[in-house]
């Protein structure tokens, strides 16, 4: 008779931590910085790794005119696809990212070194930098798949077919990682699980607009001001109307757990000629949040209309808008309740706690697979807040724990999703 399948699992992961922490202690150590974004290096080391591990890696080399567009250097996308059963099941991608912010100063711990330190509350925690966000969930799919095919061939009945995603973007956008791969029909799932952390469920998230200003004016000697037109005093004029606009969108509150308001922040500015002179150019940028209630409506010609009204105010004046970025919200979509409910069973088992289902005001590459009708919510390895974890921060580290008990909740999610007796109907 075979052993059931979770016991299998449960049994394999156990026994495979030393590997599962090796594995991820050497993708720590290949620094993935971006910028400067020369991520194929990275990609190379986790296909070797990968394919040490007995998978059939394909690998995609993005064309370099796109990396360029995307100000990146080099990007690889790897997909490992494993077919369960006669395949006729869902498919499930997994997909984390391998790009990660630059270290900075004034860390610790060598951000490339994967040193671990034994932690007398949490137990090993690891560090360095992409540690958790997200080079752990590289980790935390690998064996969660490695897990699943290991109960097969003891006997496990499953049927569909899970798919490793791994790409090098997020940072700048996810445009050339799961967008890429979709845009291609390289992959066409029917759920996706996203990098995330081991105490909630991220089912949605902000969205966000970036875009250039550029106030034209006319410059003059600073001792005959009215012989000009002062670009900065009309985008001084541009900008009150922007921070008016900031406390509108204060006033309207999301209905997700976990987001608050849409936002605005002007993050940078720059101008002028010399203190003796009437500048003849200001620029700055703008970063405006959109709430998940705002999937699909048109921020950027709200921001543009609320910016080219205000410059038509001020004579001789004109302004330019250029789009940076649109990463639009990430909302929950109808079929990913069937994901939310099996995370959320075994991570309350795993993790002996409440595990909420909440949205996040940042944003993330999953985006795009709910663009595509995809349903997907954000689950892996980390504690409970990215602050814990110091992602983006000088330190960041990973509770080696967190890791292995969120390695465990995804394999047994997979194993309910892709049962033989409802992997069928699941996909329906």
């Amino acid at each position: 008779m075979p052993t059931p399948a979770s016991l299998v699992i449960r049994d394999f992961l156990s026994h495979q931590q030393p590997a599962q922490t090796d594995f991820l202690q050497a993708l720590v150590q290949v620094p993935s910085d971006n910028p400067s974004g020369d991520c194929a290096p990275h990609a190379a080391r986790a296909q070797t790794l990968l394919e040490a591990l007995g998978f059939a890696v394909r690998a995609y080399p993005v064309p370099q005119k796109l990396v360029g567009a995307c100000g990146m250097r080099s990007a690889t996308n790897l997909i490992v696809r494993h077919v369960f059963g006669a395949g006729t099941g869902p498919v499930i991608a997994l997909n984390a990212h391998g790009d990660v912010v630059p270290p900075g100063a004034g860390w610790t711990h060598d951000p490339y070194g994967g040193e671990i330190v034994q932690d007398a509350e949490h137990g090993p925690v690891m560090f360095g930098r992409g540690v958790a966000v997200s080079k752990s969930d590289f980790a935390t799919y690998t064996w969660a798949l490695l897990a699943l095919r290991e109960a097969e061939r003891q006997g496990a009945s499953f049927d569909g077919t899970v798919e490793l995603h791994f790409t090098y973007d997020e940072e700048t956008g996810g445009e050339i990682g799961p967008k890429y791969l979709l845009d291609a029909g390289l992959s066409a799932p029917d759920f996706a699980l996203s990098a995330g952390f081991s105490y909630g469920i991220t089912s949605a998230h902000n969205g966000c607009l970036h875009v250039e200003v550029t106030v034209h004016g006319k410059q003059a000697h600073a001792a005959m001001p009215h012989t000009g037109v002062d670009a900065l005093e009309a985008a001084t004029h541009i900008l009150r109307a922007l921070y008016d606009f900031r406390a509108a969108l204060a006033q309207t509150h999301s209905a997700t757990p976990g987001i608050d308001t849409p936002g605005l922040n002007v993050g940078l500015i720059s101008g002028g000629i010399n203190t003796n002179v009437v500048p003849d150019t200001v620029n700055f940028r703008v970063d405006r949040r959109m709430i998940p209630e705002e999937a699909g409506h048109d921020a950027e010609h709200e921001l543009r209309t609320l910016i080219e009204t205000a410059a038509a105010e001020r004579p001789g004046i004109t302004v330019d808008v250029r789009r940076i970025m649109l990463a639009q919200p990430l909302a929950q979509l109808p079929g990913a309740e069937i994901l939310i409910d099996a995370l959320r069973a075994h991570a309350q088992a795993a993790f002996n706690t409440e595990i909420p289902v909440q949205g996040v005001p940042l944003y993330t590459d999953a985006r795009h697979y709910t663009h595509r009708g995809i349903p997907t919510v954000l689950y892996g390895a980390g504690p409970r807040t990215l602050m814990e974890a110091r992602g983006h921060n000088t330190d960041e580290n990973l509770r080696l724990n967190d890791l292995y008990g969120a390695t465990r909740v995804v394999a047994l999610t997979l194993a309910d999703l892709l049962a033989a007796k409802s992997a069928t109907s699941a996909r329906g």
